[in-house]
């Protein structure tokens, strides 16, 4: 089968090499030789307890552990370190929608390969990585580890749960998906929905909210050119294998309506992004890969 059409896990594990090229955006800083952590550029404490001492001049008073205060009979201060693993959690979204490009490959596709891109990102980087492959075939939630095995299970199921066929995409079937993602996101968790979010409704807005709380949240909305721009003009046949028509692109109020149903979805997601202070990504299907993804990466850190 096509590489630009099925998954195949022998292709996401050849794309480890290419992964080390994404920084996921720690500042990496020397805390101490015994620490060895990162500073976290994401919302969350991402933090450890450490230590108990005397409370000092400067110390956050909301830092104070009032049981050794009471205990000892003088004011103590917990201490904390950052995490040295920071959870890196994905939403691969693989309804029937997303078997559908125009040119270099499916969104399917492209949201396998991005998925491989910032699993082997994440394990060069010692994070921990998981997540949650939704599909109609089913969903295969995986918790977030350090190891190398964790993210081979992810690209497998990712593999596994693609889908076949094209179908139209149902309004909130993947709202479930987003809801057992905010409960396994622990704070200071960087979590990425990739999708194209033809399947997500305002019922998921609850938990996004409590994703977005303390975790950094990114929108990775996956596309096809031919969703935004219709071909040239002339009469072109379409099935999705349940019913077949046509479509005239020389009207102009075909091209008016199909540019402008693209824009009010993207829209509307923009706005369901902004909502939940998360950050926008856009990655189309023939996009240059790895090189868009990391300019998606560090467009989140510019001031909003």
């Amino acid at each position: 089968m096509s590489d630009a059409t099925t998954l195949q896990l022998k292709t996401l594990i050849q794309l480890r090499s290419a992964a080390h090229q994404i920084e996921l955006g720690a500042q990496r800083l020397a805390l101490s030789t015994q620490l060895g952590g990162f500073r976290s550029a994401y919302r969350g404490r991402g933090l450890e307890f450490d230590e108990v001492r005397p409370y000092q001049e400067g110390d956050d008073v909301r830092s104070i552990d009032w049981r050794v205060t009471a205990r000892r009979g003088k004011p103590h201060t917990k201490l904390f370190r950052e995490e040295r693993e920071r959870p890196i959690l994905l939403l691969i979204d693989l309804h029937p929608g997303m078997y559908f490009g125009s040119t270099t490959q499916f969104k399917s596709v492209l949201a396998g390969r991005l998925t491989a891109l910032l699993g082997w990102a994440a394990v060069h980087s010692g994070d921990r990585v998981g997540g949650i492959v939704t599909s109609a075939k089913g969903q295969l939630v995986i918790p977030p580890t350090a190891r190398e095995n964790t993210l081979l299970r992810l690209l497998s199921a990712v593999v596994e749960l693609q889908p076949e066929q094209a179908a139209a995409p149902t309004a909130g079937a993947s709202d479930a998906a987003i809801e057992r993602l905010a409960h396994l996101a622990h704070p200071g968790s960087l979590v990425l929905l990739l999708s194209d979010f033809q399947q997500i409704s305002t019922a998921a807005e609850p938990a996004l909210q409590a994703l977005s709380l303390h975790n950094d949240l990114i929108f990775g909305f996956l596309y096809d050119p031919l969703e935004g721009t219709p071909p040239p003009a002339g009469n072109y046949p379409i099935t999705n294998r349940e019913s077949s028509w046509s479509v005239n692109t020389q009207e102009s109020s075909i091209k008016a309506q199909w540019a402008h149903r693209f824009e009010s979805h993207r829209e509307a997601t923009q706005s369901l992004c902004r909502r939940h202070r998360g950050h926008w990504m856009e990655v189309s299907t023939d996009d240059s890969l790895p090189h868009t993804l990391q300019l998606g990466l560090q467009r989140r850190h510019r001031p909003r």
